[in-house]
C-alpha cells in the first residue's frame, strides 16, 4: 500500500481544510444526485421521442427514413443507459471505467453512420470512410479493453 503524502497546506489550516473536505464531499454528493436525476429524466424524454419517432415512421410516406430516424433515437437512448449504469456502479464504490467510455463513443459513432441516409446534407465519401474507420478503431479498443478487463478479472 502506498504511503500517505503529506498533505500540502500549513498545520495552522488543519481545521480549514477537514471542513473543506466535508464540503467538497457534499458538493460531489449533491453533483452525483443531480446526474442521477438529470439521467433518468432523460430516459423518460428518449423514451418518448422514440415512440413519437415510430409513430411518424409508421404514419409517414417514407418508412425506411423514419424507422433510421427513431433507430438513431434508440440509440441515445442506449447512450443514456449506460451513463445511467456507470453512474449506478459509481454510487455503489466502484470505479468508473474506460470501457464505458469507449463504448459510449462506438455507440455515437454507429449511430452517426446508422443515420447517413437520413441526413439532409449527402456526406461526401471521405466522411462516411472516416467514420466508418473511426468505428472500426473503436470496436477494436472495446474489445481489447474488454480482453485486459477479463485478463485481470481472472
Amino acid at each position: 500500500m502506498p504511503k500517505r503524502l503529506k498533505p500540502l497546506y500549513p498545520d495552522k489550516l488543519k481545521k480549514i481544510n477537514k471542513v473543506t473536505t466535508a464540503l467538497i464531499w457534499w458538493v460531489n454528493g449533491l453533483a452525483h444526485i443531480a446526474i442521477t436525476v438529470a439521467l433518468s429524466v432523460s430516459v423518460i424524454m428518449f423514451i418518448w421521442l422514440f415512440i413519437h419517432d415510430a409513430y411518424s415512421a409508421f404514419s409517414s410516406q417514407n418508412f425506411a427514413h423514419g424507422f433510421l430516424h427513431a433507430l438513431g433515437t434508440l440509440m441515445v437512448l442506449w447512450i443514456v443507459s449506460s451513463l445511467i449504469l456507470a453512474e449506478a456502479r459509481y454510487l455503489q464504490g466502484e470505479p468508473i471505467g474506460v470501457d464505458i467510455f469507449v463504448e459510449i463513443s462506438l455507440v455515437v459513432v454507429l449511430r452517426k453512420v446508422i443515420v447517413f441516409p437520413v441526413q439532409e446534407i449527402t456526406p461526401e465519401p471521405i466522411e462516411i470512410a472516416s467514420w466508418v474507420g473511426a468505428a472500426l478503431a473503436l470496436g477494436l479498443v472495446y474489445f481489447l479493453v474488454l480482453k485486459a478487463k477479463s485478463h485481470l478479472d481472472s
